[in-house]
């Protein structure tokens, strides 16, 4: 697909405008800092991306207040005590050395429990967390895409999981394929539900028309309420030495 990127100034706001061959013009504010980005038509002039822009300021400008009001967590360290998300829940660090295989479980509803090899450095521990937080959001999302499929009446299509920057998951209909981004693993199990709705949906109406709001909102009433919770989740690093974080993924 081709594609021309550049950058605009509108109201005082640094807009990077991205033209590519899709239909319809998009606004999108990203965290951490609300960064805008508008992916246009490629016939669509600077004028009509400055009149889009300067028509949500309303909206950019809350969506940018909100990012600064979130919740922050600083880099992980891997060291005992500190905190670390799992399904929406906030658990505490507890190390333990092991001579078998590095493992980690939860101790009740306050403790995530990680066994390593004696002497361990941060970066061997995260890899032991990495892996365990992959087979939980695998169990977690394969009958959930598998029900969902279902009910919006589309072939369950291939998906993967992977860190992703600025998206929280990514519908390509033409593959078809999903992949969704790992960092799901700390937010709410609804949460991970809309956005599994959300991109499959995306496989029938690839844009956010009114047709796409609609199916949404026949299929999962309270998506707003959801994807509300799912942006008020403290922005997390995705790996250990990365501030990155996902964007709000949804229709507006």
């Amino acid at each position: 697909m081709s594609t021309e990127t550049r950058c605009l100034e509108v109201g005082g706001l640094r807009v990077e405008v991205v033209r590519k061959d899709i239909r319809n013009l998009h606004v999108g504010v990203y965290p951490p800092a609300g960064r805008v980005r508008v992916a246009a038509p490629l016939a669509v002039s600077d004028d009509a991306v400055r009149l889009a822009v300067v028509g949500r300021l309303g909206w950019i400008r809350r969506q940018q207040a909100r990012f600064q009001a979130q919740p922050r967590q600083s880099a992980r360290e891997m060291v005992h005590g500190e905190s670390h998300y799992y399904l929406g829940q906030r658990y505490r660090l507890v190390l333990a050395e092991t001579s078998g295989r590095p493992r980690v479980s939860l101790q009740g509803a306050t403790h995530l429990l990680l066994h390593a090899r004696p002497g361990a450095a941060a970066p061997a521990r995260w890899q032991v967390l990495e892996g365990w937080y992959r087979r939980q959001v695998h169990e977690l999302l394969a009958p959930m895409i598998a029900h969902w499929a279902a009910a919006i009446g589309v072939a369950p299509p291939p998906w993967r999981v992977r860190w992703m920057k600025t998206k929280w998951g990514s519908c390509n209909p033409r593959a078809p394929r999903l992949w969704f981004n790992l960092a799901l693993v700390r937010v709410p199990v609804e949460c991970i539900e809309y956005v599994v709705v959300h991109e499959l949906l995306h496989l029938i109406e690839p844009s956010h028309s009114p047709a796409f709001i609609d199916a949404l909102t026949r299929h999962m009433p309270d998506w707003n309420r959801r994807r509300t919770r799912l942006n008020a989740q403290p922005l997390t690093t995705a790996r250990q030495a990365d501030a990155r974080a996902p964007r709000i993924l949804a229709p507006r």
